[in-house]
């Protein structure tokens, strides 16, 4: 301290304590610690940068179109985008977001950047020529507490093994899969009452549910002879069929949360992967024991006995069992709902269909089973499940994230026709919807219903024999679905064995003003009709 005395200035030597340098040493470290982080990640950043320009110079990258948004953090975008996904109509907004913004765009939404195009070249990099640069993302842990580790949540060499493993078993030639379907077939044709108006969406679930169940296990659920919802009441199908059920809505809850997925899971969501499970594992324990010889077989040969030739893990089994059931149930049951909202909508459609009917395996009493072969031979009613099929494909939108920083092949520049960096972390989203009403691709009537467009004889024909990567109603690339010659088979076959019974479909009134492409949808893990497929069959 400083004292005046005698005119003269002095100084008091202060006394340096080890406690003082203690707290002077903590201080320093309290600034300098933040102060130092905040560096090392200011440097970080900066290194990125330049290596992500370095990146763009060597592949000759453009910038991205950017999707305008008015307020903070995009917040508008989310807004409407959660408004929209209440109307039932988030697939119309997404149409409407890229005719806006352009075919491929990147935005960054509460500070994450993504990526989001319809473009087919750039799908096929993604889901093709750089399908390593890939991976499913965050599905894996979104879908692991029901599905667990199969086929639908794996990548890498785990999923290229159970591809393998799984193949074998989807190209089998089961020449009696005709009469296998059949029977349940006769079932779901007998739900179907005359001169009324009835709901075919939940009972075109209850079908496929049947047939699922009895292909992969040999016996079926037989949901569609209950005579009333009691009979089934408390039973242990009926518990697995309802647990599946929210198990599915759950899964696609936790996917809207995107990485916080995690805040989506609850005693009744774990209740249900139980019930679930157990079920399986039951299943699974008989087949088992019957393949050991040390029980009599209670069905017909299945799925689940030709998997247990290629692994005993009844983990496993209950698995890949789980991913071919969730992958391929559902898929057919929209498409054949949105196969007859259509044909009824279209009445000059289903005439022309059912005569081709009638001229290869009859309608009406004179009637005979369609087989492999005569649902192959039927081209008007491949054209009809092709335009079906684009229109509302049953998985609408999908997305992969980069492993590592790459590019797609257009997206760039001010008219798009660069290269586009992706960033390693950075999520591509596609929306299949979108791109198969593209009218570069598939005319000035794209959101129209005209089957005879896939016709190259027809009149008013687009040339669509190149279409390729522009149409992936089944996906595409190592990832193309397994089941999709089963799946067109059975929706063939429904739709034929319907319209040999009935004549004619009147949409329910209430429908009939609604325009193609506006009607609500319910999207989930696959794109259903929000008001179902409600009609009048005539006989």
């Amino acid at each position: 301290m400083a004292l005046l005395s005698s005119g003269q200035l002095s100084v008091q030597e202060a006394q340096v304590t080890p406690s003082l340098v203690r707290v002077t040493l903590s201080s320093l470290i309290l600034v300098s610690a933040p102060m130092a982080l905040l560096f090392y990640v200011l440097l970080q950043r900066t290194d990125t940068k330049r290596a992500e320009a370095r990146f763009e110079r060597s592949h000759r990258c453009g910038n991205p179109r950017l999707l305008r948004y008015r307020w903070p953090f995009a917040f508008d975008v989310v807004v409407e985008a959660f408004r929209m996904f209440e109307d039932k109509q988030i697939l119309q907004w997404f149409v409407r977001v890229f005719e806006e913004t352009g075919p491929t765009f990147e935005k960054t939404i509460l500070g994450s950047k993504s990526i989001d195009t319809i473009e087919p070249e750039n799908i096929e990099s993604i889901l093709s020529t750089n399908f390593s640069d890939y991976s499913l993302g965050a599905r894996r842990p979104v879908f692991a507490p029901l599905l667990g580790d199969g086929i639908f949540t794996q990548d890498s060499t785990r999923w290229k093994h159970s591809r393998e493993m799984l193949r074998p078993l989807f190209s089998l030639n089961r020449t009696n899969i005709s009469a296998q379907v059949e029977e349940y077939t006769e079932h779901l044709v007998s739900c179907i009452p005359t001169g009324k108006f009835v709901d075919l969406q939940p009972l075109f679930f209850q079908f496929t549910f049947d047939t699922t169940t009895f292909l992969l296990f040999g016996k079926s659920m037989n949901s569609l002879q209950s005579k009333s919802a009691e009979d089934t009441v408390g039973t242990r199908e009926a518990e697995f069929a309802d647990a599946f059920r929210v198990s599915q809505d759950y899964l696609f809850r936790r996917g809207r949360r995107g990485d916080l997925y995690w805040t989506v899971d609850n005693k009744e969501f774990r209740k249900h992967c139980s019930t679930v499970h157990k079920f399986i594992d039951d299943a699974v324990e008989e087949a088992l024991s019957i393949a050991s010889g040390d029980g009599k077989p209670a069905g017909a040969h299945s799925f689940l006995d030709a998997l247990i030739k290629e692994t005993r893990d009844p983990r496993i089994l209950r698995d890949q069992l789980l991913n071919v059931m969730l992958a391929g149930r559902d898929t057919t049951a929209c498409c054949l709902t949105w196969t007859f909202r259509l044909l009824a909508q279209h009445p000059h459609v289903l005439a022309k269909l059912r005569s081709e009917i009638d001229a290869t395996v009859g309608v009406g009493n004179t009637s005979t089973f369609p087989d492999r072969k005569a649902i192959k031979k039927m081209k008007y009613l491949s054209l009809v499940l092709k335009e079906v099929l684009r229109l509302y494909p049953s998985v609408p939108i999908n997305s992969r994230t980069a492993l590592r920083t790459t590019t797609i092949p257009r997206g760039g520049g001010a008219d798009g026709s660069k290269p586009l960096m992706v960033r390693k972390g950075e999520a591509v989203g596609f929306s299949i919807h979108a791109m198969h009403r593209l009218k570069r691709l598939y005319g000035e009537d794209a959101h129209s219903f005209r089957p005879d467009r896939w016709d190259p004889d027809a009149e008013n024909a687009v040339d669509l024999k190149n279409i390729g990567w522009g149409y992936l109603p089944f996906g595409g690339g190592p990832r193309l679905c397994l089941g999709q010659e089963f799946a067109l088979f059975e929706a063939g076959y429904v739709t034929v064995r319907i319209l040999q019974r009935f004549r004619a479909l009147e949409l329910d009134p209430r429908d009939t003003k609604i325009a193609l492409g506006t009607e609500k949808q319910e999207v989930t893990l696959v794109l259903a009709s929000k008001d179902g497929c409600r009609v009048r069959a005539v006989e």
